[in-house]
């Protein structure tokens, strides 16, 4: 099983989701989140005077998928969440050791 993370632009969030969806993700966490990669954030202007905005704003998706499912999950988010520039995000893929669903007592794969 992977854990997948995927920090993507807020208006995304839809089209990211539908893609998963469709490849039989069944579950997700959503998060507001911020940060900054490469392009360490941008400046603003605001009633004249001008700012620097260090922490861009993201969303950040977290699913948990079988090995199996795996390539389909990240060419969905890739494909939905991919804008051709700068800042489109990151995914990160972790390996789980276990997963427990705590109503049932279901462990690996048929808890996810």
């Amino acid at each position: 099983m992977k854990k997948v993370e995927a920090l993507i632009r807020h208006f995304k969030l839809e089209d990211v989701k539908e893609a998963l969806s469709s490849r039989g993700v069944r579950g997700m966490t959503v998060t507001e989140v911020r940060g900054f990669g490469r392009q360490k954030g941008h400046t603003e202007k605001y009633r004249g005077a001008e700012y620097t905005v260090d922490f861009v704003p993201k969303i950040k998706i977290e699913v948990v998928v079988s090995d199996g499912d795996l390539a389909g999950a990240l060419e969905a988010i890739t494909t939905a969440a991919r804008t051709g520039q700068v800042g489109d995000g990151k995914i990160f893929v972790s390996d789980l050791s276990a997963v427990v669903r705590i109503r049932t007592g279901e462990t690996g794969d048929s808890a996810i």
